[in-house]
C-alpha cells in the first residue's frame, strides 16, 4: 500500500494511506543503506495489524526534492516566517536561511507576521530590503486576521515547508490556515522575547485540496559547512544586475575598488543589511577555510 509520511517521532513513522494513519517502523535495510525516511516521503508499507493500525515501511519512493534543514522531502516551496516585532527580525538569521534554500533550489516566500505591531513605514522598509532577493514577500497579522487570504492563495495546490525561529507566530498561522490543527501556540517569554519551543518535530498537515503545510521545529542558528567564499555571491540575486559594473572579473564585492555592487549599496539600490551580512558570511567562510 502506498502512503505519505506525515510525522516521525523517536523511530516511529506515521503514514497516511487511504484515509487512515498507520504507525510504522522502518526496516533495517534503510539503516544499512544509510537512508533515513523523512516527513513528506511517499512510501510503500505492509500492514501488520489493521485493527491497531500498525505497519512496516518497505520502500521509499523517489523524492523530487529534499531539504537538509528542516529535514523534509518532496516540498515545492518554503514559507519562512519572521516577526515584524517582538522579537525584532534577525536579518542575519533570515539571510542565512535564504542562502540555505537557494543552495537547495527551493523557492522561498518570506512572511513577516505581527504587522499590527509596526508602522506602514516599517512594513515598506521590510519589503524594500528583499524586493530583489528572488523571494516573494508577504505580510500577516494573526491578531487582526490580516493576510490569510493571500497566504492561502500562494500555498494552494503545493506542499510547503513552514519554517522560522521560535516565537514568531508560526503555530498561530498554522491554526488560522487549518483550525483543526489545534496546535499549542505557547507563550512569549517577556524576559527574552522568544517563544517556547512548541514544535519539536516536523509534521505535515492538510489545509486544502492537494495543499499541505509541513510544520517544522524552530531554529535559532544556521551555519555553512561546505560553501566556498567565492560561491557566496551567486546566492544574492540582487547582485547580478550590478556585477557588470565591477572593474575586475570575479569580483567578490568585499575589498575591491570600483565595484558595481558596492556602488549599488551606496546608492541605496541594494539594502545595506543584506550587503553587511554578505560581508560577514564571506569573512566567516574565509576563516573556516584556514582551518
Amino acid at each position: 500500500m502506498k502512503g505519505k509520511i506525515i510525522k516521525g517521532i523517536a523511530g516511529f513513522y506515521y503514514v497516511y494511506a487511504k484515509g487512515n494513519t498507520y504507525e510504522c517502523k522502518a526496516k533495517g535495510k534503510f539503516r544499512n543503506q544509510k537512508v533515513k525516511p523523512l516527513v513528506g516521503d511517499d512510501v510503500e508499507i505492509t500492514i501488520l495489524d489493521e485493527q491497531q493500525m500498525l505497519g512496516n515501511i518497505e520502500c521509499i519512493l523517489p523524492r523530487h526534492s529534499e531539504l537538509i534543514r528542516p529535514a523534509v522531502a518532496n516540498v515545492d516551496q518554503t514559507l519562512v516566517v519572521f516577526a515584524a516585532a517582538m522579537p525584532e527580525p534577525n536579518w542575519n538569521l533570515l539571510d542565512r536561511f535564504l542562502i540555505m534554500m537557494e543552495r537547495q533550489q527551493v523557492p522561498t516566500i518570506i512572511c513577516f507576521n505581527k504587522m499590527d505591531l509596526v508602522t506602514e513605514e516599517t512594513i515598506a522598509t521590510y519589503r524594500k530590503i528583499y524586493a530583489n532577493s528572488g523571494c516573494q514577500v508577504l505580510e500577516a497579522s494573526t491578531y487582526e486576521e490580516h493576510g490569510m487570504d493571500e497566504l492561502q492563495r500562494v500555498l494552494e495546490g503545493k506542499t510547503t515547508a513552514l519554517a522560522g525561529p521560535s516565537g514568531v507566530g508560526k503555530s498561530s498561522i498554522m491554526n488560522m490556515l487549518n483550525p483543526s490543527a489545534n496546535m499549542d501556540t505557547g507563550d512569549i517569554s517577556r524576559k527574552i522575547q522568544r517563544g517556547k519551543h512548541t514544535t519539536r518535530h516536523s509534521e505535515i498537515l492538510p489545509i486544502g485540496t492537494d495543499t499541505y503545510l509541513m510544520d517544522t521545529p524552530g531554529f535559532s542558528s544556521i551555519y555553512f559547512y561546505d560553501l566556498e567564499p567565492e560561491e557566496l555571491k551567486q546566492y544574492y540575486r540582487e547582485f547580478e544586475a550590478y556585477e557588470p559594473y565591477c572593474r575586475f572579473g570575479g569580483c567578490n564585492h568585499v575589498g575591491e575598488r570600483e565595484c558595481g555592487v558596492k556602488q549599488a549599496v551606496a546608492d541605496g539600490e541594494i539594502a545595506k543589511s543584506r550587503y553587511e551580512n554578505y560581508c560577514l558570511f564571506f569573512e566567516e567562510l574565509k576563516d573556516k577555510r584556514k582551518y
